[in-house]
């Protein structure tokens, strides 16, 4: 395991807004990777933090945002109040959220270069596909993400190759949504893969939630880490 270091950035967003981040990454720095973590919807809590430091000892250098940064700064969600945070997420905007990546993406081109990806779970599912269109990744991944059926005619505007992970027992995103997201990809000049995990549901990932699938998470956790390495060298 690498020596890793860890903390709170202040990020300058272009609307005048300041945004804080967690960031985190080995402490040779030198020749690594940046990866960009976008948060569900329950904010950039423990267990997203958790998964920075996996992605750091992966070999990664790892920004997370914190997305709810004008309505509620330093946002940690409670499991069993989802209305809370379903509330926050619906009040974030695309042209706000599309300052949040380009700022988020600038600070880690100082560290990174341009050898960045990005990820993101549940809504971070969806503001993943917006980084994708928004600035030039080298790979993307989403992870059961929300409302991608919305943006997805924006395929076409995609900077890199993207992986989407579903639960095929979801019951927040239905199979229509899913193919949708599948055929508007078709867009894209760049390739996409769709995984479906037949015996798992939403938020399959996350270990602090009873949904969490541990096989289905295993292996999601093993193509992603492929997917970086073939798209970022």
């Amino acid at each position: 395991m690498p020596d890793i270091k860890s903390e709170y950035a202040h990020v300058a967003v272009a609307d005048g807004s300041t945004m804080r981040a967690w960031y985190t990454r080995p402490t040779k720095q030198a020749g690594h990777a940046g990866l960009m973590l976008f948060q569900e919807a329950f904010g950039v809590n423990a267990h997203i933090r958790s998964v920075a430091d996996r992605f750091v000892e992966a070999g990664y250098v790892v920004i997370a945002p914190e997305l709810y940064h004008r309505a509620a700064p330093e946002f940690e969600g409670d499991y069993e109040n989802i209305a809370a945070a379903i509330a926050l997420a619906r009040q974030l905007k695309p042209e706000e959220l599309k300052h949040d990546v380009r700022a988020t993406y600038d600070f880690l081109h100082q560290s990174a270069g341009d050898r960045i990806a990005c990820v993101g779970y549940c809504m971070g599912g969806r503001v993943s596909f917006l980084a994708n269109v928004t600035v030039p990744v080298k790979a993307a991944v989403s992870y059961y993400g929300g409302g991608l059926g919305d943006i997805i005619g924006r395929a076409s505007d995609c900077s890199a190759p993207m992986l989407f992970f579903w639960g095929e027992q979801d019951q927040h995103i239905p199979i229509e949504q899913r193919q949708k997201v599948a055929e508007g990809m078709r867009e894209s000049r760049h390739s996409s893969v769709q995984v479906t995990f037949s015996d798992a549901g939403h938020a399959f990932f996350n270990d602090q939630r009873p949904s969490y699938n541990p096989a289905a998470s295993k292996l999601a956790w093993e193509l992603t880490l492929s997917f970086f390495q073939q798209n970022l060298g």
